[in-house]
């Protein structure tokens, strides 16, 4: 497996503390496309973050391709840029003074490559999330839908082995809405395991699996069930 979560809460300081996530335990197998639905307030969005290590379990234990990553200090804030996981927001957080190409150049490993070799790539992702043409456009020169694509690039550039989307098309129109899942699809088939926290019908149906969560719990799952264990033979 190559996501694991076993009996994972998430329980967030106040008066009185707000418990998000009561007692989660889920696998995603390397290769999955999997949705996770449920009404807002649900902790879909807070699942995702977990396994991106955007946020941490308050109890339980999450493992990536078989690391123990709640024990690792500081993989909140290294997350997103973590080698192998692209993580895509509900809300873009963009460079407000870099263009749609640095930004999406900026979402690679510094692995030594040169400039111009990431701003290539980075201007292929944009051109297949139909921004080829707003590559020297800055943020605040986007749409709400533009800004959005180009945090889909940017995760996305790198061809992670995992990518984590959280609703990445639910402020796009029809057609690009299609484009951009179409692409997460297309990356699922590349290899990629692919999780996508989604409100939108249509979306879940085209997906072959799906967890819904309810009150911070796992209330469905249309995984396929585990292979019986062959009978062992007698001594």
């Amino acid at each position: 497996m190559i996501l694991e979560l076993e009996q994972v809460t998430r329980t967030y300081p106040g008066t009185p503390p707000a418990r998000v996530l009561a007692g989660v335990s889920l696998a995603v197998a390397t290769g999955e496309l999997v949705a996770v639905t449920g009404p807002s307030g649900s902790g879909k969005t807070t699942l995702l973050r977990l396994m991106a290590g955007q946020d941490r379990a308050s109890t339980g234990t999450i493992r990536i391709a078989g690391q123990d990553v709640t024990t690792l200090r500081g993989m909140a804030p290294a997350g997103p840029r973590a080698p192998g996981i692209g993580f895509v927001p509900e809300e873009p957080c963009l460079t407000g003074r870099a263009s749609a190409l640095d930004n999406v150049a900026g979402g690679l490993p510094r692995t030594g490559a040169a400039l111009a070799v990431r701003r290539d790539r980075a201007a292929g992702a944009l051109a297949r999330v139909g921004l080829g043409t707003r590559l020297a456009a800055r943020p605040d020169r986007l749409s709400r839908g533009e800004r959005q694509r180009v945090a889909i690039a940017r995760a996305v550039v790198g061809r992670p082995a995992i990518v984590l989307a959280d609703d990445p098309t639910g402020h796009l129109d029809g057609a690009t809405a299609r484009s951009v899942l179409g692409l997460l699809i297309e990356l699922h088939g590349n290899g990629a395991t692919v999780v996508i926290v989604t409100y939108d019908e249509a979306v879940a149906a085209r997906l072959p699996r799906r967890v819904e969560l309810g009150g911070g719990r796992i209330v469905a799952d249309t995984a396929p069930p585990a292979p019986a264990e062959w009978p062992r033979p007698p001594r």
